[in-house]
Parts: structure tokens; sequence; C-alpha cells
């Protein structure tokens, strides 16, 4: 679970989810005053009792875990109070704050309208099951309540007068209040309400609760007025080419060639409708045919449009939204950057800051150190490698300012994965055994019996692709996949021979082969338990659990899935495959925000279109009769929503709107459902999909590219020293902090005391 920020506002005059203080902790000084700090003449006070150590070391670690996870430091930091926030952050609490979110965004498929049938075409669906009144009800209450406990949490943790800067837990307190009210509206009505307004507002719960979330929402924010401007150069674009489209296409006196003038071209709405989609190439050539059809020449206009459309001014958006991005997401990592810094300096100004000692030089003890470390939540490789640092200043017995940090900047380096040593024989033979099967040859020799596995299964399905499955023979490629299925139990013998289990699990490549291979063990085991021994004249009718058709194709489908092994083994291949895993890392902001759009918009949907599309009576009763009686009964246009039978795709319930959703971003055909839902309700239903299409296709896919080439350019720029065995012994964790790495400035001391100075519950005297 992602960490949420507590507080919003700018450090340093870098924007981002960091709470800027008025200094009210600060005693003694004005709230403007510049500080200078000397570190051998320096020396502080921390207003506490004499005998409060285990106080400090608390502080330390909450400190250091807060800059592990980028958390503001500006909360409470009493000893109960760091219980709470301890407990709060939690993995356990925040898994299952997470679930929460989660139960009350789904419950929008089982509310009235329900999605719980198996089709959503409304020619064939069953009326679905409606919950009873009360039931969803009663769930969405246990979750606001859940909230309440939250906002309290988060309120007590960072104080009144940090809350009331907090523009998100305010707006959090809002929708909170407003999904009671109208909780309480539909008890009321008997849940017979027909306008839910706490459905549009449920996807707030995801979005406050994650700090990655709302920064890629403020960069999102602050990339819009560049966004806005291209887009205005489109609208400017496709205007003149509609008028000028008006003007070429106009109704003559020849009814033969008003074609063009009759389908794309009749007014302004389906002159703008028409170029608009032709902008998306979804109805290219269709929309100039008509034209052409009487003279080439049109088809300059149409060329013309987009080129300059869709191949520059389309393009020239990705080019803008991948710099002004990736600029505004820099000032965001930057802001990461600092909260870190100032963790660890919030640290070690605790640690060393004890009741009323002050001293010449600051330091702090090393095995201080060690016990806060014991107590901090990490990961355990960070642990060993900051603990090793750490006790090389045990014989000194101290260390200053520059050393501790020095010690917790292992957190920003990449994790590196070394496999663990390969077992010792002690035999010449099991030695040169052990050098042969561990040599990169056998890998090659592995991923080429695997390419001859498929094309053996590829040959097998082309001479059956014309035969039912009773009159396929399995007997061939049964014994063909014995054969190769008894080589990669071979192959993953002597690796686990050369390599040791540890070393063969080490490598993840391994562990998908392995599990497939064993997988592909069972299966072939229970096919010869069920079948007995196999002999050529096997009866195909023969049912077992499974009939042996459908055994040998779940067989030939892991073995094909099985041929991914050789994606490590080429490098370039390799680099586009991390490149994808981490993008499904790291881009989990960028999924929940997408997922919060697509829930608004099918919200929004559900209200505007629902019921508004149904099937003709003719149509809906002739489920059971061929395609040309029905067009025989009811004729329609060819191209069209009811010719194309999209039935399934409308917005009668939340998960068919949510798949219409996907389709009008896809962009492919999306000018039937523009052409559908004008006739079945009004033109400007055209506003929903035109304006789901500018977020989602225009802006949301571009920022999705934009990422796309920063972390693969990342990936490129590293791996041109790594070679295709490299690759395969270490496994970067590349993250966005990581990525901007080389382009962060790092705090001064001076901006660090500035911001601990005003901390508004650690009150520092210097």
């Amino acid at each position: 679970m992602e960490t949420d920020s507590l507080l919003t506002g700018s450090v340093n005059g870098v924007s981002g989810d960091y709470g800027s203080s008025s200094g009210m902790g600060v005693r003694g000084a004005p709230d403007n005053r510049r500080m200078s700090y000397s570190v051998a003449g320096g020396s502080c006070r921390v207003e506490r009792g004499p005998d409060n150590e285990e106080l400090y070391i608390q502080q330390a670690v909450v400190f250091i875990e807060d800059a592990i996870q980028y958390r503001s430091i500006n909360h409470r930091v009493d000893a109960r109070s760091l219980r709470l926030y301890r407990w709060y952050y939690s993995r356990l609490c925040q898994w299952g704050l997470g679930l929460i979110i989660a139960i009350v965004l789904l419950l929008a498929f089982i509310e009235r309208p329900s999605s719980l049938t198996i089709t959503s075409d409304p020619r064939h669906r069953l009326r679905p099951w409606e919950p009873p009144c009360g039931l969803t009800e009663s769930i969405e209450m246990f979750c606001l309540i859940i909230f309440c406990i939250d906002l309290a949490v988060k309120s007590y943790l960072i104080g009144w007068d940090e809350f009331r800067k907090s523009k998100w837990l305010i707006g959090y307190t809002a929708v909170i209040t407003v999904s009671i009210i109208d909780w309480v509206l539909s008890v009321s009505m008997v849940c017979d309400e027909k306008l839910r307004v706490r459905r549009l507002l449920r996807p707030f719960f995801l979005l406050q609760n994650s700090s990655l979330m709302k920064k890629t929402l403020k960069c999102i924010k602050r990339t819009l007025p560049e966004i806005a401007s291209v887009i205005l150069l489109l609208a400017l674009h496709l205007l003149l080419f509609t008028m000028i489209g008006m003007l070429l296409f106009a109704k003559s006196e020849d009814p033969k060639k008003n074609g063009e003038w009759r389908l794309y071209f009749r007014n302004m709405r389906s002159s703008l409708t028409s170029l608009l989609v032709l902008l998306t190439t979804a109805n290219n050539p269709d929309v100039m045919i008509p034209a052409y059809s009487l003279n080439r020449g049109f088809a300059i206009f149409f060329i013309a449009f987009s080129v300059i459309g869709t191949y520059c001014l389309m393009n020239l958006l990705t080019a803008i939204i991948y710099n002004q991005f990736r600029g505004y997401l820099l000032m965001s990592v930057q802001t990461s950057i600092i909260r870190r810094r100032l963790g660890v300096r919030a640290a070690f100004q605790v640690l060393t800051c004890q009741g009323s000692q002050e001293a010449a030089e600051e330091h702090v003890r090393v095995e201080v150190v060690l016990k806060v470390m014991s107590r901090v939540q990490m990961k355990s490789y960070y642990r060993e490698a900051i603990t090793m640092e750490a006790q090389q200043y045990v014989d000194v017995g101290h260390m200053d300012r520059e050393q501790f940090k020095k010690i917790f900047d292992e957190l920003d380096k990449d994790r590196i994965k070394e496999h663990p040593p390969s077992p010792q024989y002690n035999s010449p033979v099991l030695q040169k055994l052990q050098m042969v099967f561990s040599h990169y040859y056998l890998t090659i020799l592995g991923n080429v019996v695997a390419l001859a596995n498929v094309i053996c299964i590829c040959t097998v399905l082309v001479l059956n692709s014309e035969k039912s499955t009773a009159e396929r023979d399995n007997f061939v490629i049964e014994i063909i996949n014995l054969c190769f299925i008894l080589y990669y139990l071979f192959e993953m013998c002597v690796k686990i021979f050369a390599f040791g289990p540890k070393g063969y699990l080490s490598y993840r490549n391994n562990i998908f082969d392995g599990f497939l291979t064993i997988l592909l063990l069972v299966l072939q085991i229970t096919i010869y338990v069920t079948y007995r021994l196999p002999y050529s004249q096997w009866d195909p009718a023969l049912h077992g659990v499974m009939s042996l058709w459908e055994m040998v194709r779940l067989i030939n489908m892991l073995i094909v899935f099985r041929f991914l092994r050789i994606i490590p083994d080429i490098k370039l291949m390799a680099l586009v495959a991390s490149t994808l895993l981490d993008l499904v890392k790291n881009l989990r902001a960028f999924a929940g925000i997408l997922m919060v759009v697509y829930y608004v918009f099918a919200v929004f949907g559900i209200w505007l279109f629902e019921g508004a599309i149904k099937p003709p009576p003719e149509i809906s009763v002739l489920t059971n009769t061929s395609m040309e009686n029905v067009t025989s009964n009811y004729s329609v246009e060819c191209g069209t929503y009811e010719q194309l039978e999209y039935w399934p795709n409308n917005f009668d319930d939340f998960a068919a709107a949510i798949i219409l959703l996907y389709d009008v971003m896809v962009v492919n055909n999306w000018q039937a459902f523009l052409d559908a839902y004008s006739r079945y309700t009004t033109e400007w239903s055209k506003i929903y999909f035109v304006c789901w299409w500018l977020t989602s296709s225009v802006m949301w896919v571009n920022l999705f590219v934009a990422l796309i080439l920063e972390n693969f350019i990342y990936k490129w720029d590293r791996s041109h020293s790594c070679s295709v065995t490299d690759v395969e012994r270490i496994r970067y964790e590349t993250s966005v902090q990581l990525m901007f790495r080389e382009q962060i400035q790092e705090p001064t001391e001076e901006e660090l005391l500035c911001q601990l100075h005003q901390h508004p519950h650690l009150h520092l005297h210097w």
C-alpha cells in the first residue's frame, strides 16, 4: 500500500506534497529568519526530560521510516502519538484500509443497476440479481465509519493547525459528510432513488490514500495549460477544414454527386463529427470514398487534413506532454528526495540533542544507531547494507553528521541481487559435469529444443486445422510432447545439480521454467493414469475428468507459454520485458488515476444513458434465428451500431459502461457509438464521448507513452555496459526516484535546518 502524505504545500520553492509550517514550534525566533549552522561550533537542545533516551530512539526510528517511505515528518512526536503513528502506517493497517477502499469501489458492480449477469447484451440478458435494500448500504456505512476513523487519526497526528492547511484532508471531510448525507437519503427512500451522488465521490477515497497519485495528479494539473494550447490548435485546425469541406462538398443539383454531402458534410454537426473521427483515422478511407470516386483530386483535402492533424499536431502533443510532464514529475521527485534527507537529518538531530546536554561537536553513538536500525521497519537488504556501513565506525564509537548521512545513502542505491555460490564437489568427474551443465550453451540448447517443440505443435495444428475434435489423432503429438517434457525434466535436474537448489531458484527464469516443467510432468502423468499406456488406436471419445484432447490442448498451451524462457537470453528482448515489469511496479499511480477517470465517466454514463438504447422487438425475439432472417425482418444501414450488433456495448450497468469506455478509448469504430447515442438520445451526447476521447486517448495515452519512453531510455542507457549474462546475473529495481537521480539537486544543510526549525511539534532551540 502506498503511503499517504499528510500535508500539501511546497518546500523551498519546489512544488510537491510537503507541509509548510508557520514556525509555531520555534521559540525565540521569528518565522522568516535565515539560519546558519556550524558543525564544529553548533549546539542544540531539545525540550524534554533528562531520562527520555527511549523517546529519542522512538523518534529517530519514526523519522527514518518517514525517510524511507518519503513521508512528511510534520506530525506529533510524543510517545503515545508515535505508537499510534507506527500502527497506522503498519503494513496490516494500510492493507486493511486499501481493502476497505477496494470494497467501497466494487459496490458499483452489484448496486442497481447490477452487473451480475452473464452477458450485457439486452437481447439475451436475463433479469440480474438485485441486492435487497440495506445490504450494500450496510457495507457502505461500515466503510464510511472506517474512513471517519482514518480521518480522525490523520487529523490527530498532524494537529489542528496543519489540518486546516491540508486541502486533501478538508476535501476528505467534505466527501465523507456528503456521502453520509446521501446514504441517509437513500435509506429514507428505501433505496429507490435514481441518482446516488456518493457513487461519483468514491474514487476520492482512492486518491487521498496514495501520495503517488496525489503527486501525479498535481503534475497532470500543471501540464494541462500546455496540453490545452495544443488542443486549441487542433480545434482551429478542425474548424478550418470543416468550413473548407462544407464549401468543397456543398449540395449540388446533380443527386449523383451529393454522396459526400449526404453522408458526411450535410451540416456543421455532421461535418465536425466526420473530421473529428478522421483525426483518429477510425473512418479512413470511408469518409473520402464518395468524393474520391468522383474526382481523385479530392483526396488531397483528406490527406492534408490527416497529415497536419494526425501526424503533426497529435505527435506534437505527445512531445509537449512528455517534456512538460517530465519536468513537473522531476519537481515532485525533488520534493521526495528533500523529505528523505529531512527525515535522516531529523533522526540525527534527536539522537544528538539529548536532554539539556550540549556538546562542542555533534555526534551520535554507533551503538545507538545500531539499536535504532534494529527497530526500523524496512527491507532486509537495506537494513543489512546500512548496518554494515555503521559498523565501520565501531572502533571510533561515534559518527558525525556527514558520516550519519552517508550510511543512509544506501537507500538511494540500486538493489543488486547476487546469486548464491555454486556447490563444491570433491570428485573430478562431478566437477567436470558441473562445469558442463552450468555452461551458457546448455541454456541455448534448451531454447533450441523449446523452439523445436513449438514448431512441432504448430505443424500438428496446421495439419489438424480442418478436423473436428473427434477426428483428431492425439497419439502422435502426445508422444512428441512426452519426449520433450522428459528433456525439460533432465535440463531442470542438471541445472539444480550445477547451481544447487538455492542457486537454481535465485534465477527468475529458472523458477518460471521449473514450475512449468513440473506442471507439464504432472499433466503427463495424469494422462497416463487416466488413459493407460498410449497406443495408436486411442478412442477420442473416451472421457475422464477431462477429455484427452482437452488435456493435450492444455499441455500444448503450457509448452507454448514456456517458450517465453528465451526472453532473458536476448539482451534487447530482456530490456523490453524488464521495462514492462518496471511499468507494472512504478506506474501504479497512473493506473490508479486512470481507474478513477474510468469510474467517474462510467457513473456519469449510467446517469445519462442507462436504458437509452433498446433493441427493436423483432430482433429481441429472434435469438435462435439466422442472420439472414434477421436482416429480412429488420433493415439497418451498413456500419451503424445496429448493423455491427454492438448491443452489448451500453451503459445499462457499471461493467458494461467500463467496456464501452475502453472501446471508445481505442477509437476503433467509435463513430458508431457517437452516431447511435446521438440518434437515441440527443446530439449533445457527443460532448460526453468527445470529452472521454480527449481525457483517455489524447491526454492519458500520451502520458503513458511519455512514461514508457522515460523508463525505456533509462534502462537503455544503463544496459550498454551489460552483457546478456550480466542482465541475467543482476537485477535492477527501477523507481521513479532513480530514473531522475542524475537531475536531482541535493538540499543544502541550511535548507534542512530551516525545515527542522519550522517543525510544528518538535520544539528545537538553537
